[in-house]
């Protein structure tokens, strides 16, 4: 599942194949772009919001100035993701009838499958989808003191819940929360308002956001071996690599969790 390094990632990929070029042509399958054409449209960057991504771009030149700045967001979800092909390669990475956008240029062609929320706006007026996020864990407004006055808004929700909220802070996804959770010591089903030092639990998700960009395999442990790369998640009956203790899981708030209940006590200390 994408989260906020993978949507990061993705952002980067974006740019380094369209950035700066023309489009020579496009294609969308939803409804709501179906006859949008953004062929002679120039590709300015690429960024990333949380688990969203904003490809700005320019409209092609008029008689009266330069072109206008418009934004194509696009969000992963569960299932989203874009892969970039040279021109004239096969697009191989998911069946034909996942695919939504298609972006042509010179030197790639960005294939969007199974993207959700896509939408082309005036880039003026992104805030309307996605000024409701909290801190961006990778970007340049995170604030650890903003994110954790949004955590305690809800002190009775559980930390496992809290912090996957996108209104709280933008980029933690269920591996992080799992592993920064194990990592901390703190059960998932511990009250907001019980969680010792949640400074550090938003500081830590940070940090291991951080250390993942860049990379294919996100990894919580320091290693990137299969097998390896985390503490709890997706390790449900295997032996805790600190204590021994079965790793549980159990759903909540319609997400797999993961935990081990010897290092992660459901009454803090």
């Amino acid at each position: 599942m994408p989260e906020g390094d993978t949507v990061w990632n993705t952002a980067r990929v974006l740019e380094q194949a369209l950035a700066g070029d023309r489009l020579t042509g496009s294609e969308f399958r939803v409804p709501r772009l179906a006859t949008t054409n953004l062929a002679g449209w120039t590709v300015h960057e690429s960024a990333s919001r949380g688990k969203h991504l904003l490809l700005r771009l320019a409209s092609p030149r008029t008689d009266h100035g330069d072109g206008e700045r418009w934004t194509l967001h696009s969000h992963l979800r569960m299932d989203g993701t874009w892969r970039t092909y040279p021109p004239g390669r096969r697009w191989s990475a998911r069946p034909a009838h996942l695919i939504r956008a298609v972006l042509r240029g010179p030197r790639a062609v960005a294939v969007g499958y199974h993207l959700h929320d896509l939408a082309l706006v005036p880039t003026a007026e992104e805030q309307r989808l996605v000024g409701h996020l909290g801190p961006d864990l990778l970007g340049p407004d995170w604030d650890p003191v903003e994110a954790v006055r949004r955590l305690t808004a809800d002190p009775e929700a559980t930390i496992g819940t809290a912090l996957l909220d996108q209104r709280s802070l933008a980029g933690v996804g269920n591996l992080y929360k799992c592993e920064v959770l194990f990592l901390r010591g703190v059960s998932p089903w511990t009250p907001v308002r019980a969680v010792p030092d949640l400074i550090g639990v938003v500081t830590l998700a940070q940090r291991l956001l951080a250390a993942n960009r860049g990379h294919g395999t996100q990894s919580s442990t320091g290693s990137r071996h299969r097998g390896q790369t985390t503490y709890v998640y997706g390790r449900w009956a295997q032996p805790c690599r600190r204590c021994g203790t079965a790793i549980r899981r159990q759903e909540q708030d319609e997400r797999v969790t993961y935990w081990c209940p010897t290092c992660q006590p459901e009454r803090p200390g």
